[in-house]
Order: C-alpha cells, then structure tokens, then sequence
C-alpha cells in the first residue's frame, strides 16, 4: 500500500488516544477558519476520519461531504450524533470522486503524509482541485520537516513524552522521506502501540504540486489563528486557491 491504512484496532482507540486534538481551544479555530474559507459554500473533507472536525463544521450550518480510506474510522463517525447529514465516501483520496463542486476542500492533522509516494501526494492534490469550484480552495494542516532528522548515530527522535503517550519517530528513507511514527498510549488501563509510515514534505513541494494541479499559494500561516509563518515555524496551515486555467503562469 502507498497510503496508510488504519484498522479496526486504531479506529477504536482513536478518539480516547487523540482527546487533545478535540479540546475547544484546538478545534475551535480549526473549524472556524474553514468556515471562513467556504464562504456558505459545501465543503469536503479528504481523510474525515472519525469526523472530529466535519461534525464540527456542519454545527455552523454548512453542508459536508467526506472521503475515508477506512471503513473502521468510519464506522467510528457514524455513531456519533449529526454523522447521519454527513455523507461519507469510502475510498482513496488520490482518485476517489464525489458528486458536487465544493468551495472548500480541505485535509488536516498532517494527514497528506499518509500517502508515502510523492506521486501519490501529486493526486491528491489534483483530485483536490478537480472537486473545487474556481476560486475555491485547498486546506492542508502539516507539519514543517525538521533538518536534524538524520543526525548520525541517531536510532530516532522523541517527539511525544507524556504520561499517557510516548512517540519516536524513525528515518527510515531520507531519499524517499519516509517516516515511520511509533506510538504508545495508555488507553482504559492498557498500553496501546501503533506504528505507521509517512512521507513528510516540504513547503516549496507543496507549492510546487498544488502549481501542477492548477492552484496557486493564498496564505502560509503557522497555525488557524493565521499565526505569522517563518523560518522557526513547526506546522503549517496552508491555503491554495483553485484559479481559472487564463490565471496559470505560462513558463517560457
């Protein structure tokens, strides 16, 4: 596979094991921007997973659609209340289609990276852009690759050292950036471990492939508060506008 997938083991586990990603002060501004950005518009949400920020979103009275690789994360979604006004798609993000033009598509939480091909990640940018109105735009939420990844002698680096969470990342192919996150979680008394491989990027590529599926750069921020974006900036909030194929920069 050159997407991760996540079972039944990790869709269940996924909420308890991700609650401060739910906490008002995170989801909050996370909502309220993509609110924001659809302008009253339908929205799509690549990756909707058990729908933390869909179900968010549809509170503020816009229409959602989704696209899920796994079933089991979106089993977990359908039990929640308000999942019924969300129609959710199985399937890839890189080529799957769903009916309707959306002002806004957006896919969050670092999410990009579970496409482990740069090939792979180039789809899902143009599949993006083929479910955007012109003028409409694509959201993505990803960290910013560190330098120090490759440090000699290194087996990993901690990124998570919390009571009821441990996380190491492993370079595991500086040529292709692959990744792979190990996590343990401490999850109703138990010791939960997961692993998972992911392609980070960097911002001049995302730039360069949201150019290639027609899309130019709107706004680089650091965080959905439309913190400034600089050189020390961890994370990433990016905006790209689906423009009029007359707007694309001819090279010459």
């Amino acid at each position: 596979m050159t997407s991760e997938v996540w079972g039944e083991d990790v869709a269940s586990n996924y909420d308890m094991t991700s609650s401060a990603m739910f906490e008002p002060s995170v989801l909050g501004p996370t909502a309220e921007r993509l609110v924001e950005l659809a302008r009253g518009g339908d929205v799509l949400e690549f990756a909707i997973g058990t729908g933390r920020v869909a179900l968010e979103i549809q509170k503020h009275g816009l229409r959602v659609s989704g696209i899920e690789l796994s079933p089991h994360m979106a089993e977990q979604m359908r039990q929640k209340p308000g999942a019924d006004g969300v129609h959710v798609s199985i399937g890839d993000m890189r080529n799957t289609r769903v009916d309707g033009n959306f002002n806004v598509v957006y896919l969050v939480w670092n999410s990009v990276m579970n496409v482990t091909t740069q090939e792979g990640q180039v789809a899902v940018f143009q599949n993006a852009a083929t479910h955007l109105n012109v003028g409409g735009y694509f959201v993505l939420e990803v960290g910013v690759p560190t330098l120090d990844r490759s440090d000699a002698g290194h087996l990993g680096q901690v990124f998570a050292m919390e009571d009821t969470h441990v996380g190491i990342d492993t370079l595991d192919d500086p040529v292709g950036q692959i990744v792979t996150s190990h996590h343990w979680f401490e999850a109703n008394g138990h010791l939960v471990r997961h692993s998972g491989r992911f392609r980070y990027v960097w911002p001049s590529e995302l730039d360069l492939m949201a150019r290639l599926a027609g899309m130019r750069l709107a706004h680089r921020w650091s965080g959905w508060q439309k913190e400034p974006f600089t050189g020390e900036s961890h994370d990433q909030v990016v905006v790209y506008e689906k423009v009029a194929q007359s707007e694309l920069p001819v090279d010459h």
